[in-house]
């Protein structure tokens, strides 16, 4: 759910975002709308989450963020931050509401120079201070990490970053082609094979956080080697919705990176609004209601006609087909394929042969 559009103190130059300096608020109503679907599907599954992002979302303010989340019932509420608003006082709603936390920082401060403030300084220094409060209030906290340029020599110092600061988790995102980031250069994906392999012996060798990449990885080599099953076609592969709900109540599914986008073909994007449909129906109707996903769809299958990794990385995501493919939704690869799947596939199999496993 995306609370605000608003994103302070920070102004990333890879972020895809295309209103993020503007304060768009999320109505009650909304929320109100939504928690009416959310609460009997959390009712039905204890570990049901909603995910507070999209902007910065303690930018929408403690009273506001706490009335959007009161109407929900049963549910994790989490929050994906740049953590440079963390003070006391969020520290305290945070623990008084049980938020799990997320933060944005892309490893030592060498690594962060495109996380910029909107005075265009670096952010590092606020981003470790919000970090700081966190670590004194015993708040656990998970991390995501923008990496621009996959350099295996770097592998260890960026995971040992990240492990010295106590993150219960790391997710590594190789920098995207999406919304108004044009994205980095075109990364060899010899070298971004090199870099998952080089993560992945500094994982091995102090495997204290949980890296979600090479859980992925792990994952679906233990499936293959313990069931040998088919893996599922597109046409039997179960549905993921991954509902995206707009500040303004617009729904979007699969791929949030949509979210403040329209096309000529498509739209906004959007399934339809809560404000006007339950969200239940939207999820339930979402491929009748949608007329791109019919195009990405296709793409899907020809992706599982023509990639010998398939099976592992399942199709791109939708945004990325559409940004890299100058807005067509059935293309094949992508450079998200190529970096983030096939070259991490590949780097911890390279991993794995070399350490004999």
């Amino acid at each position: 759910m995306q609370p605000t559009t608003l994103c302070l103190p920070m102004d990333c130059s890879y972020c895809y975002l295309p209103f993020r300096k503007a304060k768009n608020l999320m109505a009650v109503g909304v929320a109100e709308a939504v928690a009416r679907s959310v609460n009997t599907w959390a009712a039905e599954d204890p570990r049901f989450e909603v995910v507070w992002h999209g902007g910065e979302p303690l930018a929408t303010g403690r009273a506001h963020l706490a009335s959007l989340m009161a109407p929900f019932r049963g549910v994790k509420h989490s929050v994906q931050t740049n953590a440079a608003l963390i003070d006391d006082a969020w520290c305290a709603f945070l623990l008084e509401h049980d938020v799990h936390v997320g933060v944005s920082i892309d490893g030592p401060v060498d690594m962060n120079h495109r996380r910029l403030t909107r005075a265009g300084r670096p952010g590092f220094s606020v981003i470790m201070r919000g970090i700081d409060r966190l670590r004194r209030h015993g708040i656990p906290f998970s991390a995501i990490a923008v990496v621009s340029e996959p350099d295996s020599a770097s592998a260890a110092r960026f995971y040992a970053f990240f492990a010295d600061l106590g993150v219960t988790a790391l997710g590594v995102n190789v920098e995207e082609q999406e919304g108004v980031n044009a994205g980095p250069a075109a990364v060899d994906t010899v070298r971004a094979t090199r870099f998952w392999a080089a993560l992945t012996e500094a994982w091995h060798a102090n495997p204290v956080v949980r890296l979600r990449e090479i859980s992925r990885v792990l994952d679906f080599a233990g499936t293959v080697l313990e069931t040998r099953a088919p893996f599922p076609t597109p046409a039997s592969a179960p549905w993921d919705a991954l509902p995206t709900v707009t500040y303004d109540g617009g729904v979007i599914m699969l791929s949030p990176e949509f979210a403040g986008y329209t096309d000529s073909r498509f739209g906004d994007f959007t399934t339809g609004n809560v404000l006007e449909d339950g969200l239940d129906v939207l999820v339930a109707e979402a491929e009748q209601r949608t007329p791109w996903i019919a195009e990405f769809r296709e793409g899907v299958a020809a992706c599982h006609a023509t990639c010998s990794y398939f099976a592992f990385c399942g199709g791109a995501h939708p945004a990325n087909r559409y940004f890299e493919h100058g807005g067509r939704m059935d293309g094949t690869r992508t450079r998200y394929c190529t970096t983030a799947r096939i070259a991490l596939l590949e780097g911890v199999a390279q991993h794995a042969r070399e350490n004999g496993q």
